[in-house]
């Protein structure tokens, strides 16, 4: 699945970037596919997208979502090797605001209490806590 994924992603990548989509919405920004994942029995492709220089991603989000089939019908020469051809879903890729988010936790003052000096363990300390000579 995984390998499988890899590749419609490579295949979908090739195409966006050949603006072969006729869209406003499309050719105005640059679309990044992050991963494609698998359904176990590959007939369906959910495709992770960022949509970078777009004012409203979920605008892109649709507009990839009404072209799947053209999209799929240029992805097949690529694809070729494959039983059946999948089924494309584009679904907007929430992980780097993920990423943004833990790491603002991370720099939140009451974590970074947490974490100070005196809670770093050097690994010379005895469970009743006294140093080994």
């Amino acid at each position: 699945m995984l390998r499988v994924g890899e590749q419609v992603r490579h295949a979908l990548s090739e195409t966006l970037q050949r603006g072969e989509i006729i869209d406003p919405v499309i050719e105005n920004s640059v679309v990044s596919i992050s991963e494609v994942r698998m359904s176990p029995d590959l007939k369906i492709a959910t495709a992770f997208v960022s949509p970078l220089g777009a004012g409203d991603a979920d605008a892109v989000v649709g507009a990839l979502n009404k072209h799947t089939k053209f999209i799929r019908g240029r992805i097949t020469g690529a694809l070729r090797q494959m039983k059946y051809m999948p089924e494309i879903r584009f679904r907007l890729d929430t992980s780097f605001d993920n990423f943004a988010r833990i790491n603002e936790l991370l720099k939140s003052p009451e974590v970074a209490r947490d974490l100070g000096p005196d809670d770093q363990n050097t690994g010379d300390e005895n469970k009743d806590g006294k140093d080994e000579e």
